[in-house]
C-alpha cells in the first residue's frame, strides 16, 4: 500500500506536460524525480546552471561537477547543456520555465508563499526560490497538509516571512488538491475515504469545494 507522500508524488507527476521545462524544488519536489518515466519528454532546470538535469547518478557514474542545485550528484539526459548562473537566472527572469514544483512551510488562500525562513532558525538565504516564485508561468506547491504538531500549513494569511505574494497556481497535499483563484481555495481531489468536513476540520483557510471532485 502507498503512504500518503508517494500518492502525493505520483499525482503530482500528472502535472508536468511533455516537452516544458521544469524546476524542482528542494525537499519533495525533488523526490519527484523517482517517479518521473524514464522516457518523459522534459528538461529539468537547475538554478547552478544546468538544463536537462535527471535522476540520481549510479554511485560508479557520480561526477563531483555535475551536482543540481541542492548539492545531489545527478546524472543528465540527451541534450543538455550546461552554464553559468547568471544565464541559468536569466532564464528564470525571462520567464523561460514552463513550471516550478516547489515545498512549503505554509501557503494561504490569496496564494502567497512562505518557504524560505522559520525566524530563530538557521536558514541559508531566499536563494532562487523569490525569483521563481515570482517569475514562473505555473507555481505547484508540494506539501503535506499539516506539520508535526498537526496545525494546518494551509492558512487564512502567512505568518512566516513571506517569499513571494499572489504566486501559487495550485496546491498538492497528502490530504487534497487545490488551485488558487480569486474566489477562494477550490478543492479539486480529495483523498478517499476524506469527507469535505473532515478536510476542512484540519484546513485553517477557508474551502471552497468543486461541484464534481475526483478522489486523490
Amino acid at each position: 500500500m502507498m503512504s500518503d507522500i508517494e500518492s502525493l508524488l505520483k499525482r503530482a507527476v500528472k502535472e508536468i506536460q511533455p516537452g516544458s521545462i521544469l524546476n524542482l524544488g528542494i525537499g519533495l519536489p525533488t523526490q519527484l524525480l523517482n517517479y518521473l518515466p524514464d522516457d518523459l519528454d522534459v528538461l529539468i532546470h537547475s538554478e547552478n546552471g544546468v538544463l536537462g538535469s535527471w535522476k540520481q547518478a549510479p554511485r560508479e557514474q557520480m561526477s563531483a561537477s555535475l551536482i543540481d542545485a541542492a548539492g545531489a550528484y545527478v546524472s543528465t539526459v540527451e541534450g543538455s547543456s550546461f552554464f553559468d548562473s547568471a544565464v541559468s537566472f536569466a532564464m528564470i527572469r525571462r520567464s523561460k520555465i514552463d513550471l516550478t514544483m516547489i515545498g512549503a512551510f505554509e501557503v494561504d488562500q490569496q496564494g502567497n508563499l512562505a518557504n524560505w525562513k522559520i525566524p530563530g532558525k538557521f536558514s541559508p538565504g531566499i536563494g532562487g526560490a523569490m525569483e521563481l516564485a515570482q517569475k514562473t508561468p505555473r507555481i505547484v506547491v508540494l506539501m503535506t497538509h499539516c506539520d508535526k504538531q498537526g496545525r494546518s500549513k494551509i492558512l487564512q494569511q502567512c505568518r512566516l516571512p513571506v517569499t513571494a505574494y499572489h504566486c501559487i497556481s495550485r496546491i498538492i497535499t497528502d490530504k487534497a488538491v487545490m488551485d488558487v483563484t480569486p474566489e477562494g481555495l477550490i478543492v479539486r481531489e480529495i483523498t478517499e475515504g476524506m469527507t469535505p468536513d473532515q478536510l476542512q476540520e484540519i484546513t485553517e483557510a477557508r474551502l471552497i469545494f468543486a461541484e464534481e471532485m475526483c478522489s486523490l
